[in-house]
């Protein structure tokens, strides 16, 4: 009777986390901007690139970020809009296969999630998200695994026309609306996220917050301080305006306050930080001066476009291990952070428990490495959106555009050698170099064939065994 007892609490003693385990597993944080341009920072978003900046804007917080670990100068989000991407980024999964519009029948309960991926290495995890989790996202932070957030929230919850009292469009009312006590909710966001922050530290939780601002999505709105501070500093160096600058500079203030109470709770040495956007900036704002230089400047196009002005965006990490200052100039994208997050977080074996339908990889090596390849499947990153008729590949420094009509052929294709320049426009290499772009091109089909993809004369009609479960 007496071995059996014992054996018994040795089964459930065994079955528990190491407390001193828990102790150690490292704190992450998601931030997690919008509608972010790649150059729309106050330092170069690669230092190879002098004119990839703003100097109008001020980011003093994010560049602090950007400089106490890691600048990936080829980040990318998985879409050019935001659902998709924060699709992508909860399940790994690249849009071709989790659903490349704002509706999609993914579900993402139904697929592994970043919260179910971490607890899966750590049972101790406790994990929130807050600020903005998409349109039509079907399931909930909670069904998703988070123990903690702001529920479905989406663009209305952060100010959108109507629920700032204008009936119509960005361009029915002011170009700017003024809110001195939680502008664009980035104040009241940021509150619940240090105070998540504090419970799990008191609580002895390692945790995961994810900090979805609703900045820089539009409507603008900005503090009168702020947008004082900006207009005494005269005209804008882009397409944007004095009070979307403002905007920025009240996010900066949020990223700042994270950052800040990292190091007041001591947690700063073992916590890592991760920073990016949803898709690239867009490329007009309301009453903005077109006749600037373009918003995304030196990119090729804006939000909406799989143009590296609509998909390159600002990519940070720093954390344990990270030299500050340093720079990665290998492609990464937001689907990658899943498996990077349960490799941070002490899983094991992601290719045996992590699913057939995460598409990541782990970016742990780069930390070390951050001139090394990945070992990426066929080296490619993979972007979708056939209802505007057009997918994309990069393989290393070469990017291929495919573009499709609504008879899902391909009517055209475009080759760019990113290593020179990061700018498309003008540099089109797909005729001097047929087979490079053949190569690619198959590739890209393959993978989109493998995947289920939305083709375009299908798109909306809606397709079988969408749900493959985890």
């Amino acid at each position: 009777m007496k071995n059996t007892i014992w054996l018994c609490l040795l089964v459930v003693l065994c079955s528990r986390t190491d407390p001193s385990a828990a102790a150690e597993a490292p704190n992450i944080i998601l931030i997690l901007t919008d509608d972010h341009g790649w150059s729309q920072l106050s330092q170069p978003a690669d230092p190879r690139v002098s004119d990839a900046v703003s100097r109008y804007l001020e980011t003093p917080n994010m560049n602090r970020l950007a400089q106490s670990g890691m600048r990936f100068t080829s980040g990318y989000s998985p879409a050019p809009l935001c659902t998709p991407t924060r699709r992508s980024i909860l399940c790994g999964s690249a849009t071709a296969r989790c659903g490349s519009e704002f509706k999609s029948d993914w579900v993402p309960a139904d697929h592994m999630t970043i919260p179910q991926a971490l607890k899966m290495a750590n049972a101790e995890y406790r994990c929130a998200h807050f600020g903005k989790w998409g349109e039509q996202m079907i399931s909930t932070p909670e069904e998703c695994g988070y123990d903690s957030s702001d529920g479905m929230t989406g663009n209305n919850t952060g100010g959108m026309p109507r629920t700032l009292g204008i009936e119509g469009g960005h361009n029915d009312g002011p170009p700017h609306f003024i809110d001195n006590k939680d502008p664009k909710r980035t104040r009241s966001v940021t509150d619940r996220a240090i105070d998540f922050m504090q419970k799990q530290h008191e609580s002895e939780h390692p945790f995961y917050v994810q900090v979805s601002y609703y900045a820089q999505h539009l409507s603008v709105v900005c503090t009168q301080e702020m947008l004082d501070k900006y207009e005494q500093k005269g005209e804008p160096d882009r397409g944007y305006t004095a009070a979307w600058a403002a905007m920025m500079d009240d996010l900066d203030e949020g990223v700042g306050r994270l950052l800040d109470t990292l190091n007041e709770l001591g947690i700063d040495d073992n916590t890592y930080v991760f920073f990016t956007a949803d898709n690239g900036g867009r490329g007009t704002v309301p009453g903005g001066d077109d006749s600037r230089l373009a918003t995304n400047y030196p990119l090729t196009g804006a939000k909406h476009s799989l143009y590296e002005g609509g998909v390159r965006v600002p990519f940070f990490a720093s954390g344990p291990g990270i030299e500050p200052g340093s720079v990665c100039h290998t492609p990464v994208v937001g689907y990658d952070l899943l498996p990077t997050f349960y490799d941070l977080a002490g899983g094991t074996n992601p290719k045996n428990k992590l699913t057939g339908d995460v598409d990541g990889i782990s970016l742990r090596p780069l930390f070390n490495q951050p001139e090394m390849s990945l070992n990426r499947k066929d080296n490619a990153v993979y972007f979708h959106r056939p209802n505007k008729g057009f997918s994309s590949i990069r393989q290393g420094d070469d990017k291929l555009m495919v573009f499709w009509n609504r008879n899902g052929k391909i009517t055209g294709r475009e080759l760019y050698d990113l290593s020179s320049t990061p700018v498309e426009d003008g540099h089109n290499i797909a005729e001097s170099n047929p087979q490079k772009a053949d190569e690619m091109q198959k590739t890209l089909l393959t993978f989109l064939k493998s995947v289920d993809a939305e083709a375009p004369a299908d798109f909306g009609a809606g397709r079988k065994n969408r749900n493959r479960s985890k």
